[in-house]
C-alpha cells in the first residue's frame, strides 16, 4: 500500500516516524527527545517541583520554621524520586521499542 500524499519534509503521511532524523548534524540517536517526546514532561515537572520544594525547605530552615522544613525536605525526596521514576520508565519504553536494554551503552 503506497501513501497518496507525501509531507513537505519527504516523510510519507502515516509513517512511523513523526520527525525525520537529522544524521548530518548529530550522531546521537535521541537528540532533542526531551522536547519532541511530551511523555517525559510530567517527570521533568516533578523534578522541577522538587527543586522548588528544596529551595523552600532551605529558606524555611534558615528562618527557623522547622515544621515547614520537616515537611518540605521529605517532599523534595518524594518529588525527585517520582520524577526520576517517570523519566526512566519513559526512557525504558523508548529503548524497548528499539529492541535495546535501558543499560545499553549508546551515545558518545
Amino acid at each position: 500500500m503506497t501513501p497518496d500524499r507525501v509531507a513537505p519534509d519527504g516523510e510519507a503521511e502515516g509513517s512511523e516516524e513523526r520527525e525525520p532524523r537529522d544524521d548530518e548534524r548529530t550522531m546521537r540517536a535521541h537528540a532533542g527527545e526531551a522536547i519532541a517526546d511530551a511523555r517525559n514532561w510530567p517527570g521533568y515537572f516533578l523534578i522541577a517541583l522538587g527543586l522548588g520544594a528544596l529551595g523552600s525547605a532551605l529558606v524555611a530552615a534558615g528562618y527557623g520554621f522547622s515544621g515547614w522544613a520537616m515537611i518540605l525536605f521529605p517532599a523534595t525526596v518524594v518529588l525527585w524520586a517520582a520524577g526520576l521514576a517517570l523519566v526512566l520508565l519513559e526512557r525504558k519504553r523508548v529503548k524497548n521499542a528499539e529492541g535495546k536494554d535501558l543499560t545499553d551503552q549508546t551515545g558518545h
